[in-house]
């Protein structure tokens, strides 16, 4: 091969690649509703444990809802947008976060070695895992905040009183589920417009 040959297909790897994540990102922007449908979740199951009759329901029933909700939304979603492998690896990464969590917490709370310390520091550690993973492929600093931003949570958690972690836990739902979710609605919402201008 000939030194312009080569110049030439790795220019072509690095635009494959570089065209990879920028799908990527787009696929994850189109998941926004996921991470404000799953911090409204998050509220709901503690306003209900807090609040609402059959407490130690709350959380099971809850997250089975919002699996349910997903499972519905992202199957019409999937009809929709061909799949790639690139958003394959995004959702099994997440797919398995939620498996895990959803084991250890409901045996957490099944043996009764359950409380707010605990919880928040395997909810934190595990969604900083899946979100720094997911922004590290995808080269998306603003995930990566949410990462920081769940493992801060995790540590605190760790030596915090319970009445702060559940505020920080609070705070870390709005910023990295809520907020985090509707940025990414927005930056979708956005791309589309200015395909539909320039078309």
């Amino acid at each position: 091969m000939t030194a312009n040959a080569e110049e030439q297909e790795l220019k072509d790897r690095l635009s494959l690649i570089e065209s990879m994540i920028a799908e990527g990102r787009r696929t994850t922007e189109s998941w926004g509703w996921t991470f404000v449908l799953w911090g409204v979740a998050y509220y709901v199951a503690m306003a209900w444990g807090a609040w609402g009759p059959y407490p130690t329901l709350a959380w099971p029933v809850t997250m089975i809802a919002a699996s349910a909700l997903t499972g519905v939304f992202a199957s019409s979603q999937k009809r929709s947008h061909p799949e790639t492998k690139l958003g394959r690896a995004m959702s099994s990464i997440w797919t398995a976060m939620g498996i895990s969590m959803f084991i250890v917490l409901m045996c957490l709370a099944i043996s009764g070695r359950f409380n707010l310390n605990i919880f928040v520091a395997i909810i934190g550690a595990m969604l900083g895992m899946a979100n720094a993973t997911s922004s590290m492929i995808l080269k998306w600093k603003m995930q990566f905040a949410c990462a920081v931003v769940w493992w801060t949570v995790a540590a605190a958690a760790c030596f915090a009183s319970e009445g702060q972690t559940g505020i920080a836990f609070l705070a870390a739902i709005f910023f990295c589920q809520i907020v985090f979710g509707i940025y990414a609605m927005f930056c979708e919402s956005h791309r589309r417009n200015q395909g539909a201008t320039h078309a």
